[in-house]
């Protein structure tokens, strides 16, 4: 995983607790989390990747980033994977130095109690601190919920881009975090 900087290594949020993942943490977990949290999208036939990938895709997410947990008790409910600067495919429209984030994913128990906004709070600080002074994200352009959701929080889009382990576009959004 990428070094994470010397930062407090448990936010308390509420109820829930959010801090770094650890070697003793379950990748089995984490990524049922991912599937659960995704599949209201892959059941409305936008298919993300973390509604399928594998615990080894985990292992191979995880260690582009650093991960960030969000724990109830013992009980996993969220989670997002935090990079700085970004390291983007040839194309991808992201300005040179930005961060990024991935696999924000909450519960679908826990919807609703504002832990979504909590993780995204975590990712953008998290990429502020590393040195960056935009953040992109991408998601798919079907997915207009979501869209809405970024774009009350300060996102605009900035071009669109198509991996190929999805079946839909997406649109890609940024943030100038030196502004908000």
């Amino acid at each position: 995983m990428t070094e994470p900087l010397k930062a407090a290594k448990c936010v308390s949020s509420g109820e829930a607790a959010i801090r770094l993942f650890a070697d003793e943490d379950s990748v089995r977990e984490l990524t049922s989390l991912l599937h659960r949290a995704y599949a209201d999208h892959a059941a409305a036939g936008r298919v993300f990747f973390a509604s399928y990938q594998s615990p080894q895709d985990t292992v191979h997410r995880l260690r582009r980033g650093e991960c960030w947990l969000a724990l109830q008790g013992k009980s996993l409910v969220g989670t997002v994977t935090v990079a700085a600067p970004y390291v983007a495919p040839d194309g991808y429209p992201a300005p040179t130095g930005a961060g990024s984030f991935w696999q924000l994913a909450v519960d679908p128990s826990q919807r609703g109690t504002g832990l979504g906004q909590r993780l995204l709070s975590v990712a953008e600080a998290r990429v502020a601190a590393r040195g960056a002074a935009q953040v992109v994200i991408d998601t798919s352009s079907q997915a207009t919920e979501l869209v809405s959701w970024y774009r009350r929080r300060g996102y605009v889009p900035v071009g669109t881009w198509r991996w190929d382990v999805t079946n839909y576009d997406s649109v890609v959004l940024m943030k100038d975090l030196a502004t908000s």
